[in-house]
């Protein structure tokens, strides 16, 4: 089997694509609202986001080409089966990115929650190259491919383990975002790490669903800040968790802090519910840094300094920035 699209050819293609997302045409916006209606949890607002940021950290042609550069590329094709989450928008974009860059043919199962916007740009493509859609195709089905990489929960994870084990492959499961503060960020600051909690009402494995402060810690401030993001209880599938999460506080006399808009109560966890977010107290920067790092379902730590994602980056990886911190590409090119 072999790839008819040269490399050249498949990046001018993507840096085309890039250029496309940042215009307005009439189609593409028909088709950002009809992803809205098929998902109570799409707005447009952040439909828009995620367009914006796959196009400026993805698509622009000198990074591809010099992400691209790292990697040895393929000689044989092969079929790859990507299972693709809806949490959030064209969640599924990289990995969809990842497979047509390396060259080989794909079969794509998207999320139910996010059927409309990959397959109208895959269209897109296909109108400029016709054989993209020999490359690329959906699928409700994804038999007889050589490897897989699918994305789900914990417990969707052993269904894929068992269904594509046997396979070269990789399998993502839950994981979050965590944010260390020490009292010192600047009012901006804790405004980007507002958006790295809210944006995509918290859905993403990027967000930021767990804050670890020093003891005696000003909340007030940072929930002040917050506020910037109220709006978000306006949705009604959001505002019904806070109420639900809410009334359990209540009821079980846990203590909790709020905005109006996020509850926040003490947990070790790092992983909250919709509209929580969980906060820790630590005495030892270095000793929590040890430890979250060593934890296998972190995806990012966000702070001030070195080794940090900045405050406000959280929702922009670059492309070398894999999900779980697997190379998704040398994992292709390796096949």
């Amino acid at each position: 089997m072999t790839n008819n699209i040269s490399l050249n050819r498949r990046i001018d293609l993507l840096s085309n694509l890039g250029e496309y997302l940042e215009r307005n045409d009439v189609n593409w916006m028909d088709a950002q609202d009809r992803a809205v209606n098929a998902n109570p949890w799409f707005t447009a607002a952040h439909i828009s986001l995620a367009i914006e940021n796959i196009a400026d950290q993805f698509l622009k042609k000198e990074k591809l080409e010099e992400w691209v550069a790292k990697y040895t590329l393929p000689n044989t094709v092969k079929k790859v089966g990507i299972v693709m989450a809806g949490n959030i928008p064209l969640v599924g974009f990289h990995d969809f990115l990842c497979g047509f860059v390396s060259g080989h043919q794909l079969l794509i199962k998207q999320s139910s929650k996010d059927e409309v916007l990959l397959k109208y740009l895959l269209l897109k493509l296909g109108e400029w190259e016709p054989e993209v859609l020999e490359q690329v195709q959906i699928a409700d089905r994804l038999n007889d491919c050589d490897a897989y990489i699918a994305t789900g929960s914990n417990n969707t994870a052993r269904y894929f383990e068992q269904y594509f084990g046997k396979y070269p492959h990789i399998i993502r499961k839950n994981r979050t975002s965590v944010a260390v503060l020490d009292g010192a960020e600047t009012d901006e600051a804790l405004a980007l790490l507002a958006d790295d909690v809210y944006l995509y009402y918290g859905l993403g494995c990027r967000n930021v669903t767990q804050v670890c402060v020093p003891r005696g810690y000003d909340f007030e401030r940072l929930l002040r800040v917050f506020n910037k993001h109220n709006n978000y209880a306006d949705l009604n599938k959001y505002k019904n968790n806070y109420d639900y999460h809410l009334a359990i506080y209540l009821l079980n006399r846990v203590p909790y802090m709020s905005n109006e808009s996020v509850l926040m109560v003490e947990n070790d966890l790092p992983f909250s519910a919709v509209s929580v977010l969980h906060y820790k107290y630590y005495d030892d920067k270095s000793a929590l840094l040890k430890e979250l790092k060593g934890r296998d379902d972190i995806q990012a730590i966000i702070g001030a300094g070195e080794g940090f994602v900045p405050f406000g980056d959280s929702q922009k990886p670059a492309l070398s920035e894999y999900a779980d911190g697997v190379d998704t590409m040398a994992f292709l090119c390796g096949l």
